[in-house]
């Protein structure tokens, strides 16, 4: 099935592209026939076209996570981190506002392109959500607890109800619409596959308005599939 889900979306990448690019064309070259709502229109189509192939962008690496061979060594989860963050202030013009610290973490056993793929989803996420509060905070701690490397990424942003908690690492599943913050809804899926690759657990606390905290813990003697 995973196959079968992954060549569907190489497939449609192609029609998604031609949609967007065919739009594109008619904004740029059809303008002066166009009125304000016609330009809209258009404009709603490329932002829906774009919104797709992300959709099918997210779901290859979700698929691909799960049949990934792992190559297993040491990772420096504190420059993991670091590394991840870099990529996310390339990604945000907003970060610099926002403070963010690194503690000491704890090493961990596993593959460092999916572990890194873990810290990228969960520091882009705190970005997101924090980036509307006037002074946003976001927090890395890791420990080792009972035989595990427990880390946890923090953030003072809008939070979530707990009651929907354990829809959070569900496939597609959101607690604030489109309009509020950008996302697919596969981002905390990716990040609870590649954790269960590697023998671990993940979970997440929040509450609304008052900022959230995911966490996730590995084995510190490695278990993998």
């Amino acid at each position: 099935m995973e196959g079968y889900s992954s060549s569907i979306g190489h497939e449609l990448r192609t029609p998604l592209r031609a949609i967007d690019g065919f739009s594109a064309r008619l904004l740029k070259d059809y303008a002066p026939l166009l009125d304000e709502e016609g330009k809209r229109l258009f404009a709603q189509v490329r932002w829906n076209a774009q919104r797709m192939g992300r959709l099918i962008d997210d779901h290859l690496s979700f698929s691909q996570a799960g049949r990934t061979v792992l190559r297993l060594g040491t990772v420096h989860m504190a420059d993991a981190a670091r590394l991840a963050l870099k990529k996310t202030r390339a990604d945000n013009e907003h970060i610099h506002a926002i403070s963010v610290s690194i503690d000491d973490l704890p090493d961990a056993h596993g593959d460092p392109r999916l572990l890194e793929k873990v810290w990228e989803v969960l520091l882009a996420n705190a970005v997101k959500f924090s980036s509307t509060k006037e002074t946003p905070e976001i927090r890395v701690e890791g420990r080792l607890e009972n035989g595990d490397a427990v880390y946890s990424v923090r953030d003072n942003g809008v939070g979530f109800d707990m009651q929907y908690v354990d829809k959070l690492f569900g496939v597609f599943h959101r607690l604030h619409g489109h309009n509020d913050f950008e996302g697919t809804g596969v981002g905390l899926a990716l990040v609870k596959r590649i954790v269960t690759r590697h023998g671990g657990r993940v979970w997440a606390e929040g509450k609304e308005g008052e900022g959230a905290t995911f966490s996730f813990a590995l084995p510190v003697e490695q278990t993998t599939d």
